[in-house]
């Protein structure tokens, strides 16, 4: 019978030092898709062992079966707005797992709670956020957006005398949530989860794209009459990185006193650079923001943030108690009563390393880097004949299509487009999917990693001509 042993530990430590370090320096050089992925990964299975094979052995197997994962780290990674991580991040973030710290009680973890309490205000600098807004680190956008609606669902049930928190939603008038299209559905998601309802989700488009109808939005408020109303503004919609009038917004629902939460996952890493700022003016007027750490801010999964500009708001709705936990009115932070998880990873330790190595102008440089090769992009596709710009880069998506000279609009182009969209994810050498905008199928490659360089953005329209020349034969009503 094989135990966990203390001896184990200077071998595995450095065969996984040794082993990342190997794997961090050729990532580059790796497609991101091993052609072998799925069958390498069905490697993996069968009974649970009895007698199990030691920590050594278990490693070795987990590292030659990296070929089965996607190499999302990498430079050359454009899907679903995933950044990589940095070298101080991930240095903190191992030595996090080192300590394994619970900063759900402050006595638990004094340095991990002093992190959090130090990247929280460094957050709200670098996005120009009030410092006397509160905040909470969680694991990503979706539970961000969960804690600052949840917060927003008690702000608008508490006006309207009930307590949700405590006598819950039955006693409570519904609650109506206006955005436009762009409203994300980790927002939805959330909202559902907070039995809200996804059904009271009304989006208010002016167009296909989904851009916001602030006339159709300014008559609903004025209709609700002052019932419970959250308005939710989108700061970087995930196909072409476009962003609600967050200003106007603000306004109309400061007027009809409704909630104003705004979703920045990675548009909120706008307000870094002077050349985009402008797009998330109004931001400060919010009563909720929210990011993602693990896309421009490039540290490691599980990292979000949200941002209240109530404080009191987080313990009134995410406190607890018992005979052996810390009282909620301690002087010190106890991060559990302030989200929704009272065990959790001391996440702060990579947020607070990558802002402390690189501060506001190396986070700054990532984020100019990025905006420069969009445009370098757009650059290409537009002086390309058979692909199509469908939307302005205002930030750091490129939203085009596959467009051979003669093809005409419509369900032919946009399956040849989804074919495309399917192979290049088959194909490996560069990581980007197909969408839906304005109606028609195209692709958004999203640029957000440290890492990224000229050449393997220059792939993303290399792989899509290669794709879309060959596969334009296979359907017909396209030229080939």
């Amino acid at each position: 019978m094989v135990r966990p042993d203390p001896s184990e530990l200077p071998e595995v430590i450095d065969l996984t030092a040794r082993e990342a370090a190997s794997y961090l320096e050729g990532i580059a050089d790796r497609p991101v898709r091993d052609a072998r992925a799925d069958d390498v990964a069905a490697t993996f299975g069968g009974p649970l062992p009895e007698d199990g094979v030691g920590a050594v052995r278990a490693m070795e197997e987990l590292v030659a079966g990296l070929d089965g994962a996607v190499h999302s780290a990498g430079p050359k990674f454009f899907h679903f707005v995933d950044g990589g991580t940095t070298p101080a991040a991930l240095g903190a973030d191992w030595l996090a797992t080192t300590l394994d710290q619970n900063p759900g009680a402050w006595v638990s973890s004094p340095l991990a709670g002093r992190l959090e309490q130090v990247s929280i205000d460094w957050l709200k600098e670098l996005f120009g956020l009030p410092q006397a807004w509160g905040g909470v680190l969680t694991t990503g956008a979706t539970m961000a957006n969960f804690v600052a609606l949840a917060c927003a669902r008690r702000w608008c049930l508490s006006r309207a005398g009930v307590d949700v928190d405590e006598v819950g939603l039955a006693a409570a008038p519904p609650i109506t949530v206006l955005g436009g299209g762009y409203t994300h559905p980790s927002d939805v998601k959330a909202l559902g989860m907070l039995g809200v309802g996804r059904g009271r989700v009304r989006k208010l488009a002016r167009d296909e794209v989904g851009r916001v109808d602030l006339d159709a939005m300014k008559t609903a408020l004025r209709e609700l009459d002052g019932a419970p109303a959250i308005v939710i503004g989108s700061a970087g919609e995930v196909n072409a990185g476009d962003f609600d009038p967050l200003a106007d917004m603000a306004e109309l629902a400061e007027r009809h006193g409704a909630w104003f939460h705004v979703d920045g996952a990675f548009g909120l890493f706008a307000a870094l650079s002077p050349r985009t700022a402008l797009l998330v003016e109004g931001v400060d007027r919010a009563d909720s923001v929210i990011a993602d750490g693990h896309k421009w801010l490039n540290v490691p999964y599980e990292n979000g943030f949200a941002f209240v500009r109530d404080p009191a708001l987080l313990p009134a709705v995410f406190g607890s108690g018992a005979a052996y936990l810390p009282d909620i009115d301690e002087p010190q932070p106890n991060w559990g009563y302030r989200g929704p998880e009272m065990s959790r990873r001391a996440r702060a330790f990579p947020i607070w390393a990558t802002l402390r190595a690189y501060g506001r102008a190396g986070h700054r440089a990532i984020v100019e880097h990025d905006l420069d090769l969009a445009q370098e992009l757009a650059a290409t596709v537009d002086a390309a004949p058979d692909l199509e710009r469908l939307a302005e880069v205002q930030l750091n998506i490129v939203c085009f299509r596959y467009r051979p000279p003669d093809s005409e609009d419509g369900p032919e182009l946009d399956e040849l487009n989804r074919r495309i969209g399917e192979e290049a994810l088959l194909d490996g050498r560069v990581f980007f999917g197909a969408t839906t905008y304005g109606g028609r199928v195209a692709f958004r490659p999203a640029l957000v990693n440290w890492r990224t360089r000229s050449e393997d953005v220059d792939l993303v329209p290399q792989v899509v001509r290669e794709l879309g020349a060959r596969l334009a034969a296979r359907v017909e009503g396209v030229p080939g």
